[in-house]
């Protein structure tokens, strides 16, 4: 697993978030809607076609929804650029940090019970984050280092904002890729052998890269709630999962571990040559391509699961209810609120961020998504958006490493087709 870190990208940090009230809509099939010119939504399926057919990425599937309505959930081009074999709707992606999201709400829904709180240090969860130590010099020649006390202990919300201190193993700086290397930290992703909680006991006696609170860096903070996760509801993130959140939604095809009845519906991870040709990566010794369909307990809350784009609709369209779906009250609106408004301050420069999200300032008068928009991706080259003012799911699903150059040209000009689409 050592050269995992050259199979990851950090995901495509697409700003967003949302605020106003929202009305409980549920997804529904596609029918005339009184908000949209379906004449013009024909340039979103153009779009996908030419970048298909210019060898710009296999294939892909795409939803957006639009007031509870499905406006488009259509697959395009290739899935197994070697077989070859049609990308289908319903394909299983590997969607890596969208798992984010998931362990963002599982948190709150445990904040809501009670049983945490955002200040509550995590050293009353995971013993070992007690008396945090970070860098303070280090020697590349043997991966040595020393360190200085930490000014607090990190909390529940510092990991929720990626405020932590932590760094990421094997897509962060060289520095702290060392480090956590030779501690025998990974991304957690295609992790199968490692121990969770033996694993997050080596990351809370590594030396943080930063003063907690004190800025912004993408780490693996949800690793670490995923595990808090697990110590707080005494279930396996996996299990806590499927009967708090995907079993109350219907999402019937988002796993940690696929069932083998699932197993050809995983779409192909792909990767292009130097002739702009697509070929499917396939297992090897550095990385299981298919981690997916084998069996692993270790539950990666920043990176771990699978899923379709319905699915993650559907888990969308409830944050846009403000935590209600099919009848069930999954959140609160006044968390969903906190969750979707920016908890950084200032720390990402202009750019903010929620407890789990991208989000859209007022200050982004160039961007075409609406102020409040929230959104992330996935280092697989999965991504989404969800705009509350005009009730629009965008979720765009492709697999492929390295990221094709064009695929943010792609989302870009999609954002725009469909805003360009509203009457």
């Amino acid at each position: 697993m050592a050269s995992l870190g050259r199979f990851l990208f950090l995901g495509l940090i697409l700003i967003g978030a949302f605020g106003a009230s929202a009305q409980v809509i549920d997804l529904a099939p596609a029918k005339p809607n009184p908000h949209v010119h379906y004449d013009r939504l024909k340039r979103v399926d153009d779009l996908m076609t030419q970048f298909v057919q210019e060898k710009k990425i296999p294939g892909a599937v795409l939803l957006v929804l639009k007031d509870g309505q499905v406006l488009r959930h259509q697959a395009y081009g290739l899935d197994d650029a070697d077989a070859p074999k049609p990308m289908a709707k319903e394909a299983l992606f590997r969607i890596a940090s969208q798992t984010k999201a998931i362990t963002s709400v599982g948190v709150m829904l445990l904040i809501e019970e009670g049983k945490l709180l955002l200040t509550d240090p995590v050293s009353k969860y995971i013993p070992a984050f007690a008396k945090p130590v970070v860098l303070d010099k280090f020697n590349a020649a043997d991966s040595s280092y020393t360190t200085v006390p930490a000014k607090r202990e990190i909390t529940i919300k510092d990991l929720l904002t990626h405020t932590s201190g932590l760094g990421y193993a094997q897509i962060g700086s060289p520095t702290m890729n060392a480090i956590y290397a030779k501690n025998q930290i990974t991304a957690g992703i295609g992790e199968l052998k490692a121990n969770l909680p033996e694993t997050m006991a080596r990351l809370g006696k590594a030396p943080l890269e930063y003063q907690p609170g004190t800025r912004w860096n993408y780490s693996l903070s949800s690793d670490v709630l995923g595990y808090v996760i697990e110590v707080v509801s005494g279930m396996s993130l996996e299990a806590f999962f499927q009967q708090r959140l995907f079993t109350p939604l219907g999402m019937k095809d988002t796993y940690f571990n696929v069932p083998a009845s699932k197993h050809s519906r995983l779409s192909a991870l792909n990767t292009q040559d130097s002739l702009g040709n697509w070929h499917k990566i396939p297992d090897s010794s550095e990385f299981p391509a298919s981690f997916p369909n084998q069996t692993t307990s270790y539950f990666s809350g920043g990176a771990g699961l699978t899923s379709t784009a319905l699915d993650y609709g559907i888990f969308l369209q409830m944050l846009l209810n403000k935590g209600r779906y099919g009848g069930k009250t999954i959140l609160s609106p006044r968390i969903v609120e906190m969750m979707t408004v920016n908890q950084v301050g200032k720390l990402m420069g202009e750019r903010q961020f929620g407890l789990g999200f991208g989000i859209v300032p007022e200050s982004a008068p160039d961007e075409v998504q609406s102020p409040e928009t929230f959104s992330w991706g996935g280092a697989f080259a999965t991504n989404y958006w969800a705009d509350p003012q005009k009730k629009i799911v965008f979720q765009l699903m492709t697999q492929q490493y390295p990221a094709s150059p064009y695929l943010e040209e792609l989302r870009a000009k999609l954002s725009v087709a469909i805003y360009q689409s509203l009457k």
